[in-house]
């Protein structure tokens, strides 16, 4: 999956809100809530697992332009594992699916802490770094946000007011992505703390896609369902794409498959295993059960990517 530099966390509203709650009715809650480490555990894999499926797409595009086609459906099949049942199981066992008027307003405030405080900081942070192309696209996110913390602020005024039905016009209209292609290359930005901006920035619009993705299946309003489809598909194909391509983060696909090898193996080796044995110790059993199997799920990532690699050679 990634490696465990990768594995910076994103702070602010939006994770402590949408990361930490417990499920209601858009899906079945646990019986009982996970200790505090299991839950800690829980939310560190879904950032895992949300950042590796939106890397491995994009690297899955890249071997598709290197002519490699058996390798980017690896990646992409990689990719749907990671999302559809690793970062969807963690979330339900985390409870990070609420009501429609729940998800809304956790949403709303997510994306007004970015639009507010995060990437605005993260602007002046680039700009006095001399990192002014970083600068300018931290700044144009920061109003995308704003816009879908507004959108989905009204979506949750038309919700809590019984004005909006299924299909009803009272809803916002759902953004629409302007997707940006992510090449291979270096990265374009030159100081540390730029670098550890992108870093955080990566991993939280990776997790809004993941998460929008997952309120959208659950959203008991089809109208709140497109809402969030929309807002998914800008952060994954709009904001993470625009930044990936600051960061460097996509090489050639031999890199990209030793990068996948040594995040998968620690993964399988390390982290679940631990995540594992501290459920079991805390009697969470149905996490301590997730756990491993994801474990072992890793484990034969790491080998057909391996395998892979070793077919370039």
């Amino acid at each position: 999956m990634i490696t465990l530099s990768a594995r910076a966390l994103i702070t602010g509203a939006f994770t402590t809100l949408a990361l930490s709650t417990p499920m209601g009715a858009a899906s079945a809650s646990p019986v009982d809530p996970p200790s505090p480490q299991t839950q800690k555990d829980l939310d560190q894999s879904m950032r895992g697992e949300a950042f590796a499926n939106a890397s491995y797409r994009l690297y899955a595009a890249q071997a598709e332009r290197e002519n490699l086609p058996s390798v980017a459906r690896l990646f992409e099949r990689t990719a749907d594992v990671e999302l559809g049942e690793h970062f969807r199981e963690s979330a339900e066992l985390s409870g990070l699916v609420r009501s429609d008027a729940e998800n809304l307003r956790a949403a709303e405030a997510g994306e007004t802490y970015e639009s507010r405080t995060m990437y605005p900081g993260f602007a002046r942070d680039a700009k006095a770094g001399g990192d002014t192309r970083a600068a300018k696209r931290f700044s144009e996110i920061a109003r995308d946000e704003g816009k879908h913390a507004r959108a989905f602020g009204a979506a949750l005024r038309a919700v809590e007011s019984g004005a909006v039905e299924s299909g009803g016009g009272a809803m916002p209209k759902p953004p629409e992505a302007e997707p940006e292609q992510v090449p291979q290359g270096p990265p374009e930005v030159r100081a540390q703390r730029t670098k550890t901006d992108l870093d955080k920035a990566l991993h939280g619009e990776a997790l809004a896609y993941a998460k929008y993705h997952e309120f959208a299946e659950h959203a008991e309003n089809p109208a709140v369902g497109k809402l969030f489809r929309g807002a998914a598909d800008v952060e994954l194909h709009e904001h993470f794409a625009g930044e990936a391509k600051l960061a460097g983060l996509v090489g050639d696909t031999r890199a990209n498959l030793t990068k996948a090898v040594a995040g998968e193996r620690y993964e399988s080796q390390t982290m679940y295993p631990t995540f594992a044995k501290r459920a079991e110790e805390a009697g969470d059993s149905k996490a301590a059960a997730r756990f491993s199997n994801d474990a072992e799920d890793e484990a034969g990532h790491a080998r057909a990517f391996q395998q892979a690699l070793d077919e370039l050679s």
